[in-house]
């Protein structure tokens, strides 16, 4: 019999099965060789399909009814004890997804991998027809090449996890190359000489402007290039803000990259609510095809340059030489279960991560975030930045094997140079008190840490060009909202902004004066970065003078049902602000950082257990395989969500492209592309605003899982989306 792998729908053309497995095969090698395991990687590809060896998948292949191929393999070389069983859960989960391990006692529809281990699933016509094609034999004689850390299961199920990556997506390559008849281009030209050279002209007008400000700049970006010339390792970059810590530390990663003959940088950034902005610099500085957005909010239809498709197919497996992302995609993906995010992860290796902002790191899931770095380090080739205004005190959690560089070491000299505000600690103010206040000012920011308390404030401010800023408005509405307030400061007009906390981290405006309401000592220096954040502030004579950030308490209305989230950031920040005169003294911030840690305990920094459960499921000294590598893999990947699934999407019909959109949703065959393109204008909102508004007749359900909202007249310029319900404290943004 010819065992085919594939037959091509257009042309009924055969990709035989013996030219699947070993192109796979070799993909799967080059990928796994970024991190010295090409052997695993080969036979990973090698042993994914053996299943389709058999009568039951060529019938299937040639229009008979399913059956499973992917067990097969994953049995055959689970016998290679104590190493087959690796390779057991990727080729058994290469479509369906990393299971979890189970039991002996686990049956067919327990879906585990011990149920597909022990299934009555018969592999013996499968490897015999195997052997008569490829002749070599499939076991697993050495150890991978990784270096465990801790109690070693951490590091054994991150292997996993990077092996299926290599598997998956050379699977699908090969699989596309063949289904696509070589058409589908995925190569784009880059040279990252070139791109250093980019940045250094950009760059040279700190060399050559004047000012305190633009020495120490030009100090940073020097002390970037100078450091790049290290090892691959781990490092931080504590830099205030405005000291051009996005540029310089990209100067960083591509001189390191260019010395260590590293293949790609990957730029984390917390929220969507910046990222345009950093994607934007590099895109000025390199050009747009150069660099890979991959968050909630890019739109890959919609993306003017000609790179769109490649764009779009390099998003599903990273293969870009410079990647913008977020917290949320980075980690989710790295504990992650389904093949489609996991396929990118091969390519993290032997690659320049920058964390900017870290003190941002979720602090519910830090153990495994930090531990997922210290992987990525130590076992993967990686270097890592850790970038940040304000230095969290992770260092100490790191393991012992990995040490941390500081790139800049002028740390309390710069923080003097850069200090362009002071903190003035208020007592309660109501909001009433508060709008009068912000009502007699010509400029001024207010964030506060709800949604409720932002619109109260709002209502009660008057006069010319007042803002409200909140998650209660789209993207594309909330970008137009910014960069009218951006003219206004910058022409000095009137403006007056209230807002959630999504205004904090990286959205560059400049305000004389804010008022924040209490909160962790992180979000309050990520307030005073939108203060006086060029340093030009002056009085009635043309003095320069720092501008003030208003500490308050809210009245008992939002301080009473407080979000938890909250309660033990103040509380903290409360102690600090006993002890320091400067609260955002870096030494001061460290303070905050190590006694938040303290409080939160080890549990509450790995708060869904994700950590001890990968450590227990590892154990090498049993002989007998069953007791080995019992990962839970599908359990785990629920479990981690830096952003728990509870709000429900609705679209609004913002502006004209969003009403054309929404039209051709009604009418499209597939409608991904076109939900993509929409993710500007959708809005999330938590389960009883949902209801509500469903309940009401106000959504128009395209599909079960598209609501749009009805009346746009329920949708303000002002706010955004009206809730006409008892909203209770929404929390953050």
């Amino acid at each position: 019999m010819k065992y085919l792998a594939h037959v091509r729908e257009e042309d009924k053309a055969e990709q035989p099965l013996i030219d699947h497995l070993l192109q796979t095969a070799e993909i799967s090698s080059k990928f796994a060789k970024e991190f010295d395991n090409e052997e695993y990687g080969y036979l990973c590809g090698l042993i994914h399909d053996l299943g389709k060896y058999s009568d039951a998948f060529q019938r299937r292949i040639r229009g008979g009814k399913k059956c499973d191929h992917s067990t097969a393999g994953a049995r055959e070389i689970f016998k290679s004890a104590p190493f087959g069983k690796f390779l057991a859960y990727c080729a058994a989960g290469h479509h369906s997804g990393l299971q979890n391990a189970g039991s002996k006692l686990d049956v067919d529809f327990d879906g585990t991998l011990y149920s597909r281990l022990s299934s009555e699933y018969n592999i013996d016509e499968s490897y015999k027809a195997y052997e008569e094609e490829i002749p070599q034999k499939l076991e697993v004689k050495s150890h991978p090449k990784i270096k465990p850390l801790n109690k070693a299961g951490f590091s054994y199920s991150f292997f996993i996890r990077m092996l299926y990556s290599c598997l998956v997506d050379a699977d699908f390559l090969d699989t596309e190359k063949f289904m696509k008849n070589g058409q589908t281009n995925r190569s784009i030209e880059y040279d990252f000489e070139s791109m250093l050279k980019s940045l250094n002209i950009k760059m040279d007008k700190f060399k050559n402007s004047s000012g305190i400000i633009n020495e120490k700049r030009a100090e940073i970006f020097n002390s970037c290039v100078k450091k790049a010339n290290s090892e691959r390792g781990l490092f931080s970059l504590t830099v205030p803000t405005g000291g051009g810590k996005t540029l310089s530390s990209m100067a960083f990663a591509l001189n390191h990259l260019i010395k260590n003959g590293m293949k790609r940088i990957i730029y984390v950034i917390p929220y969507t609510s910046i990222i345009e902005q950093n994607a934007k610099e590099f895109t000025d500085t390199f050009g747009g095809n150069l660099i890979l957005e991959h968050h909630s909010n890019y739109d890959f239809n919609n993306s003017e340059d000609d790179y769109n498709d490649i764009k779009r197919l390099s998003s599903e497996n990273w293969d870009m030489p410079i990647i913008v992302t977020t917290n949320v995609q980075f980690f989710e993906s790295l504990f992650a279960n389904k093949s489609s995010k996991c396929r990118k992860l091969h390519n993290i290796a032997n690659s320049v991560i920058i964390f900017d902002e870290a003190q941002m790191l979720p602090t519910d899931f830090l153990t495994p975030c930090i531990r997922a770095i210290s992987e990525l380090v130590h076992n993967y080739k990686c270097t890592a930045v850790l970038c940040t205004a304000t230095q969290p005190a992770i260092i100490d959690m790191f393991p012992n094997e990995i040490e941390v560089t500081e790139i800049y070491e002028n740390t309390d000299e710069i923080y003097q140079i850069f200090n362009r505000t002071r903190i003035v600690q208020r007592e309660v103010i109501e909001s009433s008190d508060l709008a009068n206040e912000v009502n007699g000012l010509n400029q001024a920011l207010v964030i506060v840490n709800t949604r409720k308390h932002a619109l109260k404030i709002f209502s009660m401010l008057n006069g010319k060009n007042i803002f409200h800023l909140s998650t209660l408005m789209c993207p594309a509405h909330r970008k137009k909202v910014v960069e009218k307030i951006k003219e206004l400061l910058k022409s000095g007009e009137p403006c007056k902004v209230v807002s959630t906390r999504l205004i904090e981290a990286g959205v560059d405006v400049d305000f004389p004066i804010v008022y924040r309401a209490s909160a962790g000592l992180d979000s309050i220096v990520q307030s005073a970065g939108r203060c006086n954040r060029e340093g030009n502030l002056r009085d009635v004579n043309g003095n320069l003078i720092v501008g003030e950030v208003h500490i308050f308490t809210p009245e008992d209305e939002f301080v009473n049902n407080q979000p938890s989230a909250f309660k033990r950031p103040i509380e903290t920040t409360k102690i600090i602000n006993s002890l320091y005169d400067d609260i955002t003294s870096p030494q001061a911030i460290k303070d905050y950082f190590e006694k938040l840690y303290f409080f939160e305990s080890e549990k509450g920094l790995d708060i869904k257990g994700i950590v001890k459960s990968l450590e227990e499921g590892m154990t090498m000294k049993s002989r007998n395989p069953d007791a080995q590598l019992n990962f839970n893999f599908e359990t785990i990947a629920k479990k981690f969500k830096l952003i728990e699934d509870n709000t429900f999407p609705i679209i609004v019909r913002y502006d004209k492209n969003a009403e054309e959109l929404v039209e051709s949703l009604r009418h499209a065959e597939h409608i991904g592309g076109i939900l993509r393109s929409l993710q500007g204008y959708t809005i999330n909102l938590y389960r009883h605003e949902y209801e509500s508004l469903a309940n009401s007749n106000e959504l128009d359900f395209i599909t079960a899982e598209t609501p749009v909202l009805r009346d746009m007249k329920k949708y303000s310029e002002d706010t955004g989306i009206e809730l006409n319900i008892q909203m209770g404290i929404a929390i953050y943004l």
